[in-house]
């Protein structure tokens, strides 16, 4: 909890119209760099007459009073800690880790310790200092903190640059390859295709992507195959990314009316289809507690011997159960 010695007031002075409530804090605590207000905003430090405010381009009016709440600080380099990691696979360049729903990749406010991070320093040791920078050593790509399966992280630079090419080509014309399961409402028609559509962050909340119309955002595009049907509500459908945009496939089969099952903040308004699910797989769900989409396959070329690597990670067990009960239709 924050002392109240490290809470500060203003009050806005927003000469010339409402302004953005990043640049009110920014004027009123020069101190502090605009990122930095930013990420305490998005982080829930920030209160505008009294009530929290998540959303930095919030229009904040003349004489609204702010508050911020700065944590204490915190060291800049994360800590070691022994985290229980699933290693697939492991060499003195790099190591594939298998990464479970819940787990962090990288610290960031609000979730400065336990992350996956945290954990590869103290597994892979100094190996991993300062290969892509301070608070994401090692890290060539990522995956949300509640999608599940493959990732690879470099132990030295060579890896580090070799691993990041790969990604930035996204397997268009590299080795790179990359597959998703996602548990989605309906059938997707046609069962195989391509959703082309750009991505930006949401004007009417921010902590959302949203397709944008061409010319906007960036440019987003993803692969899909219905694999198979699970009763009438749900079909198990295997995507390939071709870029790799924050929330793609969430936000891509949402936009195709076939949001992921669990998910919350793309899929909120199919709550009501649960109803129609056997009980079994309403219980299921219910413990799911995330998206069901979990990465099932990572393939790359190695960054130091050019040998192909391969892995796959079979559905976790609560998306796996989900699974079963809908196939079984129990």
């Amino acid at each position: 909890m924050v002392s109240d010695r490290d809470e500060r007031r203003a009050v806005v002075a927003a000469e010339g119209g409402p302004a953005r409530l990043d640049r009110a804090l920014a004027q009123a605590f020069p101190d502090l760099s605009r990122s930095r207000l930013q990420d305490l905003v998005r982080a829930g430090h920030v209160r505008r007459d009294g009530l929290t405010v998540l959303d930095p381009a919030l229009k904040v009016g003349q004489g609204a009073v702010l508050t911020v709440a700065v944590p204490e600080t915190v060291p800049a380099e994360p800590a070691a800690e022994r985290l229980t990691l699933v290693v697939v696979h492991e060499d003195d360049d790099l190591i594939v880790i298998d990464k479970p729903a819940g787990l962090v990749v990288h610290p960031a406010p609000g979730h400065e310790g336990g992350t996956l991070v945290n954990g590869l320093i103290a597994h892979c040791g100094a190996s991993l200092s300062g290969i892509g920078g301070v608070r994401r050593p090692g890290i060539v790509h990522r995956l949300d903190k509640d999608t599940s399966g493959l990732m690879v992280v470099a132990k030295n630079d060579r890896a580090h640059r070799g691993l990041t090419a790969q990604f930035a080509d996204h397997g268009r014309n590299g080795p790179l390859e990359r597959a998703y399961l996602a548990l989605v409402w309906g059938m997707p028609e046609p069962r195989t295709g391509i959703i082309d559509a750009n991505l930006a962050r949401s004007q009417r909340n921010r902590e959302k992507i949203a397709v944008v119309r061409v010319g906007e955002g960036r440019h987003a595009v993803t692969h899909y195959r219905v694999e198979s049907a699970l009763g009438p509500e749900v079909a198990l459908v295997r995507c390939r990314l071709e870029t790799g945009r924050t929330h793609q496939i969430r936000v891509h089969l949402s936009h195709r009316g076939h949001p992921l099952l669990g998910d919350g903040v793309y899929g909120s308004a199919f709550k009501t289809k649960a109803a129609r699910l056997p009980e079994g797989a309403r219980a299921a769900l219910g413990a799911l507690g995330r998206q069901a989409l979990h990465a099932a396959l990572l393939g790359f070329a190695h960054p130091r011997t050019g040998q192909s690597l391969r892995f796959e990670s079979p559905l976790p067990p609560d998306i796996d159960a989900l699974t079963r009960s809908l196939a079984a239709g129990v």
